[in-house]
């Protein structure tokens, strides 16, 4: 079957044309072409689902649990099943897509240093095991696609100089100007290595066991695109790019951001949109919120961008006890373009990052954030600037145990505080995503951090399922109480229309106290109002409230009365609807 005359292929063609000139540009469509037979094409009007206040999505390590109960024999199932059985038992009804961290063979940043795409650790399972889980829930993969482990069979091929992987690697050359490099780690920039040719440096943005892939090469391209594609026949429904800000290296420039990685990007849309127009593609870019967004390109990159201005800056609001900033900030965002949402969350398998605070809050501010997680037991990861100097790159510390202003705090008001920081969260505009530990209020994991000696597995605990149901089931607890109250919020979220991620959005200024958000549709809408310090505060009626009365979603009895003040308690959460739910 030919192609060359139907417009999308005439985009894709012109997109390698833009990659690797007009000469190359026929192979590469020749090869797509071949790629195209053997995975197969959908129709290019298949329905797309669009989103909607279903879509909310857990992040979670494919062992991230294990049942220690039946050790003995060989039946006991993987972490993969583990994971499966626990998320189906308490998450169905409340969250629809998991995002499984990555499952691959690796040597180093759990998962991030991937050793062989297309095989399952079998430390943590099988293709099977990740198809069954596909049977309940979405499931989001990452495509780590900068580096690659220097286990891997690839950089093996490419020590021994074996093709075509020995073209797969950036080497330096005298003439390789890498003064203004951005990247978010102090070490060095480029690794030794010894070949069957020599001794030569290659290019290691993250790590010297993470080097990175060259995509000068067309056919480092077409690995991945092959990768991409063996994904979604194992069920992948969102791709999560990983590091892609970093891909494409050139002489004399910062090497982020660059015209190329962003037509990479426009290519794997392209190519989706005609072989599985239902798989969306997420970047992971920890940058301020502008350069962030620049992922979207004109709807022709990423349907879904991180918002990761929200954790840094959330925590920033809580421990002040301050939404000015926060409701400032939330007032200028304007709304995805037509087709894209963000995804809003607070914790993940990273760190705080606080680069999007660049320009939101003076530079003291961030430092007191930092010191402020020292003192909470937690880490600061820094990054080396282009002249020479370090700063703080992310915090390291669980988002509980960052919320909580000091050791003899009571739990009940760090939970308190926990749980609205996550409720606010839910409010915003785009899909909701919970790190599995922010489920039940996680705390930081030192011996993992003595163990690994790095600074992230402080947020990476493993949990035996039987453990952590006994947790979670234990009365009078912050974790049992936290893990109600979102499993239940999670719930009337996907029940409710106004909090669709196309449902709109309006940020009210109320007093710094308060957070207040307004989401809605036509036929429906919610007043989220938040008291973000530790002191009651009394609301009387706003010019910009409602008139009538209205009846709180989140415990089905408050009502706001036009003629009474509504007294807030500290911390306290509401999501108001103008009928009795």
């Amino acid at each position: 079957m030919k192609y060359s005359n139907i417009p999308p292929f005439i985009h894709i063609q012109d997109l390698f044309s833009r990659l690797y000139g007009d000469q190359l540009a026929n192979p590469c469509m020749a090869r797509l072409h071949a790629m195209f037979n053997r995975y197969g094409i959908r129709q290019l009007d298949a329905p797309i689902r669009p989103f909607d206040e279903n879509d909310s999505l857990l992040i979670a390590y494919g062992d991230t649990l294990t049942d220690n109960s039946s050790k003995a024999d060989d039946t006991s199932p993987t972490p993969l099943r583990t994971l499966d059985t626990w998320c189906t038992k308490h998450l169905s009804g409340a969250i629809n897509t998991i995002h499984i961290l990555p499952f691959c063979p690796y040597s180093s940043d759990d998962g991030f240093s991937v050793i062989d795409y297309r095989e399952v650790d079998p430390a943590l399972g099988t293709w099977k095991d990740i198809q069954a889980m596909h049977q309940h829930f979405h499931l989001m993969f990452d495509l780590v696609l900068n580096h690659v482990s220097r286990q891997s069979s690839w950089f093996g091929d490419f020590v021994t100089g074996v093709a075509p992987y020995r073209d797969y690697f950036i080497q330096t050359d005298e003439f390789f100007n890498a003064s203004k490099v951005v990247r978010p780690r102090s070490s060095a920039l480029f690794s030794e290595v010894k070949t069957r040719l020599g001794t030569t440096n290659v290019w290691t943005t993250f790590s010297s066991d993470q080097i990175d892939l060259n995509y000068r090469n067309p056919d480092v391209l077409f690995e991945m695109l092959d990768i991409l594609f063996f994904y979604i026949v194992q069920g992948a429904a969102v791709i999560r790019l990983d590091a892609i800000a970093y891909l494409w290296k050139e002489s004399g420039t910062s090497c982020i951001h660059h015209t190329n990685t962003h037509t990479v990007v426009q290519l794997i849309r392209a190519v989706l949109t005609i072989t599985a127009p239902h798989v969306r593609l997420l970047t992971e870019t920890n940058v301020p919120h502008k350069e962030n967004i620049s992922y979207f390109g004109h709807c022709d990159e990423a349907q879904i961008i991180y918002q990761f201005t929200l954790p840094p800056l959330l925590l920033h609001t809580l421990l002040t006890e301050n939404a000015s900033v926060l409701t400032q900030w939330a007032k200028d965002l304007l709304p995805p373009p037509d087709g894209c949402t963000f995804l809003n969350f607070t914790a993940s398998h990273d760190g705080i990052g606080v680069r999007p605070l660049e320009n939101l809050l003076p530079d003291n501010e961030v430092k007191k954030l930092a010191q402020h997680v020292l003192q909470q037991g937690g880490k600061v990861s820094s990054k080396t600037n282009t002249d020479g100097t370090s700063s703080p790159y992310e915090l390291n510390i669980t988002y509980f145990d960052a919320l909580t202003k000091n050791t003899d705090e009571s739990y009940t008001t760090a939970a308190d505080r926990f749980i609205c920081s996550q409720l606010i969260m839910l409010s915003l505009q785009g899909i909701p995503a919970l790190y599995f530990s922010s489920l039940f209020g996680g705390r930081n994991d030192y011996e993992k951090v003595k163990k690994t000696n790095m600074n992230r597995s402080i947020n990476r605990e493993k949990w035996d399922i039987d453990a952590l149901d006994r947790l979670i089931k234990q009365p009078d607890t912050a974790h049992a109480a936290i893990f109600k109250t979102l499993i239940q919020a999670l719930q009337l979220r996907r029940t409710t229309p106004a909090f669709s991620p196309l449902a709109v959005q309006q940020i009210i200024s109320v007093n710094e106290r308060v957070f207040a958000v307004l989401r809605g549709t036509q036929d429906q809408y919610v007043l989220c109002l938040f008291n973000i310090s530790s002191q009651p505060f009394t609301l009387t009626q706003h010019p910009a409230m409602p008139k009538t009365p209205m009846y709180n979603l989140l415990n089905s009895e408050e009502v706001l009365k036009p003629s009474a003040p509504l007294v807030m308690p500290p911390f306290s959460s509401y999501w108001f609807v103008p009928s009795q739910p």
